[in-house]
């Protein structure tokens, strides 16, 4: 990546310096080491807690001492998705980005913009030494993609300022004020694998090519989710031929939508060209019915060798599980101002086969709290009909919108003053670590925006490097103009 093409500069040279290091969820700690030493190598005062955020302290311009500290915040990890055909090591390889046309991209994974370009923010500008602004705080929390745990490790105190931008959201000219909480519920079938009788044939069936993305922001594209749709197969394969299923292995993340898919199955000899029917129509069936949103769908079925299988009764409630299981948007938002946003989701995320056991991953959104506890609930009812251990987590909540925020009124001015133009004041139906801190610090005035990305979490995502300026420029304006401390 050349940097030096892309503008502003400041930020894309940090950028490029970030995708250098690995930094998968879970695994930050060479970015908290780079983050500890660019900010003690800066003069500035640098902290790490114990769950390992990062806060880089940042005193303010001439003139400006007296306004109020300002928290920038974005988190270091990334989503690790790749192209099933690429070699890839996240834990040890760059990310190679390219420009195509106004996007930047990676070759064939994630690009590591959500949220690695709010991290190249902050450290321009902590680098900078000609930009106007109060106290800063710039904080870089860790593993925020699978569950949220640097900013639900994070203490009361670690911050000091009462107003917070997140760089974590995803289009420019949208500035988000409130998003949804979040629960996963995994299910797990145990069993011991058999060998099957003789009389019954093999097979192997794939699904590739999906679109896939954000299971909270593209919930409501009416992309098909791998998963769920090779579990259609084999329901109907098991009601109509009898099946004998060997595995299913499908999805990988719990926040992104399953691109891809493998089963190995066995149906009666008698019956093998009879799946082989059922499988053409079913490819037919779904690709008309997913014609707009999904146009590279890939669909493969073989005779495959004999292996061992799940029981019987396992495996048929299993499928059953699969069938029936809520996917998709559950309710829309019923206040007629915001009646356009997802309020309660569920997205069946990944299915995983192993010697002794089946682990199934669906995560639950709401930005209504009962609805949340509902929507899981009824989705841990299906899991516990079909006889499966059933665990969820506590969650994270949702972020109220505050109807009486500064700092909204000053991110919509700001905006204004420089593009003529009034930004979106939104809500999101994705989760954002601003619900956790108004837990944490419930006087913290927020608000999140960010330059557009497109295709998060998938190989496919992407960055429009014009609204980087575009989201430089307004926040230097709100920083210039951050009102005095009272």
């Amino acid at each position: 990546m050349n940097a030096i093409e892309l503008k502003p500069a400041c930020v894309f040279e940090q950028f490029a310096k970030i995708n250098q290091i690995p930094r998968p969820s879970k695994h930050e700690e060479k970015m908290i080491e780079y983050l500890k030493s660019f900010g003690e190598s800066h003069g500035l005062e640098t902290e790490v807690d114990e769950t390992g955020n990062v806060i880089i302290r940042k005193p303010a311009t001439k003139g400006f001492e007296n306004k109020e500290t300002v928290i920038l915040q974005s988190h270091m990890d990334m989503v690790c998705e790749k192209l099933v055909d690429i070699a890839f090591d996240f834990n040890k390889d760059a990310i190679q980005t390219y420009v195509d046309g106004e996007w930047l991209k990676a070759k064939g994974t994630t690009l590591g913009a959500d949220d690695g370009i709010g991290c190249a923010i902050e450290l321009a500008i902590l680098d900078s030494d000609d930009i106007e602004h109060g106290p800063i705080e710039c904080v870089f929390t860790r593993d925020e993609e699978t569950g949220l745990t640097g900013a639900e490790g994070m203490k009361p105190g670690f911050m000091k300022g009462n107003m917070l931008i997140n760089l974590d959201s995803e289009d420019e000219g949208q500035i988000f004020v409130s998003c949804a909480g979040g629960r996963n519920t995994t299910a797990t079938f145990r069993f011991q694998k058999e060998e099957v009788p003789a009389g019954w044939f093999f097979m192997k069936g794939s699904l590739k090519g999906l679109v896939g993305g954000h299971s909270g922001d593209d919930i409501n594209k009416k992309r098909a989710n791998a998963l769920k749709v090779i579990a259609r197969y084999l329901y109907k394969v098991q009601e109509k031929l009898g099946l004998r299923l060997a595995s299913f292995d499908a999805g990988k993340l719990h926040n992104a939508i399953p691109r891809d898919g493998v089963i190995v199955f066995a149906v009666p000899t008698e019956f093998k060209e009879q799946a082989r029917a059922e499988w053409n129509i079913f490819v037919t069936e779904v690709e008309e019915e997913f014609h707009i949103t999904e146009q590279n769908m890939q669909f493969a079925l073989e005779s495959t060798e004999a292996v061992p299988v799940m029981p019987l009764e396992v495996s048929t409630r299993l499928v059953q599980a699969l069938q029936a299981v809520d996917n998709g948007v559950f309710a829309m938002c019923q206040d007629e101002a915001i009646a356009w946003l997802v309020e309660t989701s569920s997205n069946v995320a990944s299915v995983e086969t192993c010697d002794d056991k089946v682990v199934v991953v669906a995560s639950q959104r709401s930005n209504v709290m009962s609805a949340l506890d509902n929507q899981a609930a009824t989705i841990k009812a299906v899991f516990q009909l079909a006889g499966a251990e059933v665990e969820q987590g506590d969650g994270y909540p949702a972020w109220k919108m505050n109807p009486d925020s500064k700092l909204t009124a000053l991110a919509v001015e700001a905006y204004e003053k420089l593009f003529g133009k009034e930004p979106k004041v939104l809500g999101i139906h994705a989760g954002l670590e601003c619900g956790l801190f108004s837990e944490k610090y419930p006087n913290l005035d927020m608000v999140s925006f960010g330059p557009t990305l497109r295709g998060v979490h998938s190989p496919d995502e992407r960055l429009h490097i014009p609204t980087v300026q575009m989201v430089w420029d307004h926040l230097m304006e709100i920083l210039k103009n951050i009102p005095n401390r009272s």
